[in-house]
């Protein structure tokens, strides 16, 4: 009977101590120590051989890798990540963990590492800023997980400050008309964009002078622009979408394009950019612009996407259909429409309750108890 093939293999070197290999995937692994006897190592090759029959086997050379090392394969291992997510969470990575964890080994890395990092975030961040902060640490180690650079993941037991529900900011059509008279004139235009047409922050700040028909008083939106500055796809199929604008609206476009020298010999130019003509980039305007704004308005704590919340809850108030609400809010699912942005509004609760009254109150009986039960009050 043939003698069992050991796996792996085992030599001795000259200074008398044995270096055990292997190969797997075509690539040659050499065990990171060198043993003191045959035995030792051939021991050492036992146990990976196990490893690899029970899924456990890693890599032993992506335990060496750094964090910044494999931040770098990380960012460019999904071609269909978008490019303002991609923006994101490399800025994550250069300001908030580089400098802690980048010239770390992986393998050093543990779970108290992790722990200490989130807790000074939290001291200085809010809940959702950490909470953002820490999805890219958690994407990035399962991404060792499943190259076979570790084994288990350093994210295991956080304990993560909790996020409360942020308060949303209800604006009615007077807010609205206070919020576009406080705003720089150049980007006027940009909150009735955002409150009529419901678009979101980047859809409106990659509205090209081509995206706009204002004699057909309707507008398209085909692209977005991304932190990068670069424009891109909009966030879903569903965010490719035509829109009929009011003719109001289309006035107000106009006089923006005059103000602007634009004309439809400039299909490419953005309507909005910065004073020097350079795309815009969210946080300086909102810093720059919008806070400013909302604080003449006396509307703090609103955000752009009020406005889009805005144009939802119009939307369901004035009986729209839900349909027509999803494909002009670029929502690729209508229980968003309904369960994120539509609010009740007091009229519509007014309306609703008076129905109820007229279906269940006003059958003859019904009449005839509730005229008794008021005779009784007066006496």
């Amino acid at each position: 009977m043939p003698a069992r093939r050991h796996f792996g293999s085992v030599r001795k070197l000259p200074s008398g101590r044995y270096q055990a290999s292997y190969w797997h995937n075509v690539t040659r692994h050499v065990a990171p120590d060198t043993f003191p006897s045959k035995s030792d190592a051939q021991r050492w090759l036992s146990n990976i051989e196990t490893a690899f029959h029970k899924g456990d086997w890693v890599d032993p050379a992506g335990g060496r890798m750094t964090v910044a090392e494999l931040a770098e394969v990380w960012q460019s291992s999904d071609p269909s990540k978008r490019s303002s997510t991609k923006a994101r969470d490399e800025a994550i990575l250069r300001i908030h963990v580089l400098p802690t964890l980048g010239p770390r080994r992986l393998r050093e890395v543990t779970p108290p590492d992790i722990q200490r990092l989130v807790n000074a975030w939290a001291a200085e961040n809010a809940p959702r800023t950490v909470d953002r902060q820490y999805d890219v640490v958690r994407a990035l180690f399962a991404y060792a997980v499943c190259s076979d650079w570790l084994s288990r993941t350093p994210c295991r037991g956080i304990k993560l400050p909790a996020v409360t529900a942020t308060r949303r900011r209800a604006l009615a059509p007077e807010d609205i008309i206070r919020l576009a008279e406080a705003t720089d004139a150049r980007y006027e235009a940009m909150v009735w964009v955002g409150a009529v047409l419901g678009l979101r922050w980047a859809e409106v700040a990659g509205l090209t002078v081509g995206s706009l028909h204002l004699l057909r008083n309707s507008l398209t939106v085909t692209e977005q622009l991304g932190r990068d500055r670069q424009l891109g796809d909009p966030k879903s199929d569903a965010g490719k979408r035509q829109l009929s604008i009011p003719v109001e609206l289309s006035s107000l476009l106009a006089a923006h394009l005059a103000a602007r020298n634009l004309t439809g010999a400039d299909p490419g130019q953005l309507l909005f950019t910065t004073p020097q003509g350079r795309p815009l980039d969210y946080s300086h305007w909102r810093i720059r612009t919008w806070l400013p704004a909302v604080a003449n308005a006396g509307l703090t704590g609103a955000g752009f996407h009020d406005l889009r919340r805005a144009n939802a809850t119009t939307l369901v108030a004035e009986g729209v259909d839900v349909k027509t609400a999803q494909t002009r809010l670029g929502h690729a699912d209508p229980r968003t429409t309904l369960s994120i942005y539509a609010r009740a509004v007091p009229k519509a609760d007014r309306a609703a309750a008076d129905a109820l009254g007229r279906t269940f109150f006003q059958t003859p009986a019904q009449r005839s108890r509730t005229k008794r039960a008021r005779e009784a009050d007066t006496r």
